[in-house]
């Protein structure tokens, strides 16, 4: 299997596991993964079918139980939890480069040291969700190759802990920047590339691009929650000819 994302309405972290989910990947296998986590008290998890533009998508929603619960993890904290998750040694490092790239990043931007930086947004159980069940979907695929359009951004302004950024915020700029990985920015209002996805394609870059001919067997298609014109990301499963 090879897949090919297709970015150009965007990436998120939820986006990303729907998009697997609707492609086909084991769903058990999943929920198993977050199970084994312990984390019960702090979220739940709704996987359904929805209309973008009248075409058929999966939605990943993760439902804080109580908002109090969104701590504010540093790396060490995020690792901890990966390493007790009942997951494939392959999912779990997986896991944990994604969020050693979004870690990187944000110590850039803040001038910290890695082991200091708190994830916020990024850091909260709804993205230790997103991140460690894209690491699970994906290796129950097992692609033997992937490849990436490049990343498409709006423009403007995004609110988040730290207030009001600009759209691309610092943390994808800082991950686009270091592994060299192409953009290019639309005129939609608001944020398409959150910095877990933008860590998701850096931690499965490769600058190698699609042949010209290439079969496609299935397509996946995951729903995103920002509101512009097609809020969707597709991937692809392909033979390339």
């Amino acid at each position: 299997m090879k897949l090919y994302f297709d970015c150009g309405n965007g990436i998120s972290g939820d986006m990303a596991v729907a998009a697997l989910l609707d492609l086909g990947a084991d769903r058990l296998k999943m929920e198993e993964a977050f199970q084994s986590l312990e984390l019960e008290n702090e979220f739940l998890y709704d996987i359904k079918q929805v209309q973008v533009n009248a075409i058929s998508a999966t939605d990943f929603d993760v439902i804080l139980k109580n908002d109090k619960t969104h701590h504010h993890r540093n790396l060490k904290d995020i690792n901890e939890i990966i390493a007790k998750a009942k997951v494939s040694e392959k999912a779990r490092t997986l896991a944990k480069k994604i969020f050693q790239i979004v870690a990187e990043a944000e110590a850039k931007v803040h001038k910290l040291p890695v082991d200091e930086v708190h994830f916020h947004e990024v850091g909260a159980i709804d993205s230790i969700a997103d991140i460690l069940g894209f690491a699970v979907l994906y290796d129950d695929l097992n692609p033997e190759k992937v490849y990436f359009s490049s990343l498409t951004e709006g423009q403007g302004s995004v609110m988040c802990q730290h207030g009001q950024l600009s759209v691309p915020v610092p943390a994808v700029c800082e991950i686009v920047k270091s592994f060299q990985i192409p953009i290019r920015i639309t005129e939609n209002d608001g944020e398409m590339i959150t910095p877990t996805g933008a860590a998701i394609v850096a931690a499965l870059y490769s600058p190698e691009k699609l042949t010209t001919d290439f079969v496609i067997n299935k397509t996946g298609y995951g729903a995103g929650k920002r509101k512009y014109p097609n809020p969707v990301l597709r991937v692809m499963d392909i033979e390339e000819r």
